[in-house]
């Protein structure tokens, strides 16, 4: 029974064959007009025909999309490999930047300060946005100790560089000592304002804002006004900038006129300082 079905599919390919033969053969007479078989084996033909097209074709467009995400990938990888290069370099021209500006006022401050200092890298800070506590990288190695005021020279107006006030040093060791800043809450420094020479007392708070009073409560205040430190008390050396006034008020029950201080210092930026030491003879 096998033999005869082996031999009946011989059979069907090779009518199909010689059939297809001549179909080839009356096609090739140069006829215009073709019959009804030829017709009725291109309406069986072409459907198949058309199917296996679509099919190749959405192949090759599968096979070019996975060679295309392939392309894709690979692009992105450069591309995020570039951009992580050009983040660094930008990181590192930023940091050039900040350096001469930091390294060119000090020159400037050198030369004109009264005091002598010892430069420091701030080497951690307590958690927070603010620097009003953090640690430093030099120590009573470096001639440094408990009190010393810390500095950072500031550009104020074109051309005029000043020792803007940071803080003071409230613990030291070998090589490293801990700065507690005047936006701390527990500091306190006392001022006097340049254009007046009126005095009164500040404080940090926990917003980072500097308040406090002055001392005679009748006192010309104005918006902008400067304030330096005055010495007493002798927490800190005199003649250090604060900052400027940028609001008072005077209540009729408190008798004293309160004043609100923006640092010259930024207290969210500080990588490098000044520790002060000692006067130039």
């Amino acid at each position: 029974m096998s033999k005869l079905k082996k031999y009946a599919s011989r059979m069907i390919v090779t009518s199909v064959t010689i059939i297809l033969i001549i179909i080839i053969g009356i096609t090739a007479n140069g006829r215009t007009k073709i019959t009804f078989i030829e017709n009725t084996v291109g309406k069986i033909i072409t459907p198949v025909q058309k199917f296996f097209n679509n099919i190749g074709e959405g192949v090759s467009g599968t096979i070019e999309s996975i060679g295309n995400l392939g392309n894709l990938k690979e692009e992105n990888e450069l591309l995020s490999k570039e951009n992580s290069q050009l983040k660094e370099l930008n990181r590192k021209y930023e940091d050039i930047i900040m350096r001469t500006d930091f390294l060119r006022d000090e020159a400037e401050l050198k030369k004109q300060t009264d005091f002598v200092f010892v430069s420091a890298k701030v080497s951690g800070k307590d958690p927070g946005n603010w620097f009003d506590r953090f640690m430093i990288d030099k120590g009573t190695n470096d001639g440094i100790k408990k009190g010393d005021p810390v500095i950072q020279a500031v550009r104020i107006e074109e051309n005029v560089v000043e020792e803007g006030l940071i803080g003071r040093i409230s613990e030291v060791g070998d090589n490293w000592a801990k700065v507690m800043s005047i936006i701390d809450e527990g500091s306190s420094v006392s001022y006097k304002i340049i254009r007046t020479q009126d005095g009164g007392m500040l404080s940090g708070s926990l917003d980072g804002e500097m308040k406090g009073y002055l001392f005679d409560s009748e006192a010309n205040v104005i918006d902008g006004d400067k304030l330096l430190t005055s010495g007493l008390g002798g927490i800190f050396v005199e003649g250090l900038y604060i900052g400027k006034i940028v609001k008072f008020e005077k209540k009729q029950e408190d008798l004293i006129e309160s004043i609100y201080v923006e640092p010259v210092i930024d207290f969210k930026n500080i990588h490098n300082v000044y520790v002060v030491t000692g006067t130039k003879k």
